[in-house]
């Protein structure tokens, strides 16, 4: 098998499992969020124990095989020496978003949903941090999976984030600031549907201005 074959396998694995990993994020953000709120108690609690725990086993694998097969990616941009900021800063991203998922929202659904003893509204307070923030993530990580192709080998300096320096470094803070106040924080204005869906526009902007400007 060649490696070129390989490597469309690896690009077509990975497109079909972030698309089941961020289409229940999203799922889980603009849809199931609302309808706990609004639900009856019989329907809510029907909900929590057999349709939450379902749709939650193919959010974590979707985000552990596009993990996986992202690192494979990763590997082959390495040997081909085609390394750029776009792909460093959407690299960064979607691991933070698959950190979060196995580390911070799987654990603490499990006590929210009653699947292991603990504090539940807490629990559930924590992984509503951690999804809105992969929620904020979602846009500038398929931004920056998407353009570094085309932005990230651009011969007008103006439009090229091929050499890191200040924009890539004040990227990442900017990316790390944020994760540490998915973990430690508030959601802010990540309360609202609407309110987390601008911010993820926004900090596309902010992030992309900083790769290609700075």
């Amino acid at each position: 098998m060649s490696l070129e074959f390989i490597n469309f396998l690896a690009r077509w694995g990975h497109l079909l499992f972030g698309i089941t990993w961020i289409g229940m994020l999203y799922y889980f953000n603009f849809v199931q969020g609302g309808y706990f709120k609004q639900a009856t108690p019989e329907a809510l609690a029907d909900a929590k124990a057999k349709l939450a725990p379902s749709a939650l086993w193919w959010f974590r694998w979707g985000a552990m095989f596009t993990f996986i097969t992202g690192v494979i990616l990763l590997a082959g941009v390495g040997k081909q020496h085609v390394m750029n900021d776009f792909i460093e800063v959407g690299a960064l991203l979607g691991t933070l978003m698959f950190l979060n998922v196995w580390l911070v929202i799987w654990p603490a659904q499990q006590v929210a949903l009653g699947m292991k003893e603990g504090n539940g509204p807490a629990a559930g307070a924590k992984a509503l941090l951690a999804s809105r923030t992969n929620t904020l993530f979602s846009a500038p990580m398929a931004y920056c999976m998407l353009a570094s192709p085309h932005l990230g080998y651009n011969a007008d300096h103006l439009t090229s984030a091929n050499g890191g320096g200040v924009g890539l470094y004040l990227a990442v803070a900017i990316v790390l600031v944020l994760e540490a106040n998915a973990l430690f924080g508030k959601q802010g204005p990540m309360t609202t549907v609407r309110g987390v869906i601008v911010s993820s526009l926004v900090l596309t902007a902010v992030l992309v201005g900083s790769l290609c400007l700075l």
